[in-house]
């Protein structure tokens, strides 16, 4: 059954799902939230979280030897490979019920933890080898759009025209000029699979979606909108509004993805311009200056315009057929 509002509130009231304040994540930071969400929906449907994270801003700012701020099983592992650290735990703890080691009642979740620069590049492999040959696991990506751990570099993530070090926006070119990768899809594609975008601007959403991946038998991913404060240049209170907008200007349409099933999980009745979007934020500034700015939001907006009525297409294609078991 969905969580209920009563039941999400009653969520909030519980300091430590697992993840403790007292952390060095930036003020502000989407991360935490996120894994915060995740942990409490996995504790009020009784489940024992296992969890890994890959190198990035959630693991190093909460594992400064010799402190940790989890206060549950946690392993880090290298950046590319916590796919299959993770999927290593899920298999021991199979065989560990098959000798009688855990009772076969104990309910275990297996979740990875990535940003985007461990998720859609370095560790993109490992993903998908896991997801692949059919973990029964949930990774979460909190997606920040760039390598900001190192100081802002760009990732297979980063929108066009966002300002990083690596593809700065200049005189001549307007900063990086790939379109974000579409992480989402791509797993997808691997069939046996539930994905799904998440905002930490729709909670009850975002709870319902975990739910979902958690209760899956199989591979689940969650893809959540996480803005950084420190280099999307926003003010650290607006963590949650940005995470709106981005919603609202359908820059992140809220969608699940289940054994090849689409569902568009939100539907506004209009969209805001996907400039309101950018504008929110000082990474674009410099490519909003720019005389071409136009050229290049109308392209993105074209973009998101188009990914919009192909969502609405497959949802449309795939909605009288059953899931598959």
């Amino acid at each position: 059954m969905p969580i209920t509002m009563k039941e999400l509130a009653l969520e909030f009231d519980k300091k430590n799902p697992g993840i403790t304040q007292g952390h060095r994540l930036c003020p502000g930071c989407g991360a935490p939230i996120t894994a915060k969400f995740v942990l409490m929906v996995a504790k009020h449907l009784g489940y024992d979280p296992l969890v890994g994270v890959a190198t990035g801003c959630l693991e190093v700012s909460t594992t400064i030897y010799p402190y940790t701020a989890w206060s549950i099983p946690y392993i880090h592992n290298a950046f590319e490979n916590i796919s299959a650290t993770v999927s290593g735990v899920e298999t021991a703890s199979r065989a560990l019920k098959k000798w009688g080691k855990i009772p076969q009642d104990k309910r275990h979740a297996f979740i990875a933890f990535g940003g985007d620069g461990g998720t859609y590049d370095i560790g993109l492999q490992s993903l998908s080898g896991a997801v692949e040959r059919g973990h029964n696991f949930l990774y979460v990506l909190y997606d920040n759009e760039g390598y900001m751990n190192t100081g802002n570099q760009r990732s297979g993530s980063t929108p066009p025209g966002a300002q990083t070090t690596t593809a700065p926006v200049g005189k001549v070119i307007p900063g990086k000029p790939q379109l974000k990768k579409n992480i989402v899809e791509i797993i997808a594609a691997h069939e046996n699979v539930y994905a799904a975008t998440v905002s930490l601007s729709d909670p009850v959403d975002f709870f319902n979606k975990v739910e979902k991946g958690l209760n899956f038998q199989g591979p689940a991913f969650l893809a959540a909108m996480s803005p950084c404060v420190r280099f999307w240049r926003v003010p650290e209170s607006d963590t949650v509004k940005i995470a709106r907008l981005a919603v609202e200007s359908n820059y992140w349409p809220l969608y699940e993805v289940e054994k090849g099933v689409y569902r568009v999980t939100r539907k506004p009745k209009s969209f805001k311009p996907v400039e309101e979007f950018l504008k929110s934020q000082g990474r674009f500034r410099p490519l909003l200056s720019r005389p071409d700015a136009d050229k290049i939001v109308g392209e993105l907006q074209a973009y998101v315009d188009a990914r919009w009525e192909r969502l609405l297409a497959l949802e449309e294609a795939t909605k009288d057929k059953p899931i598959r078991k």
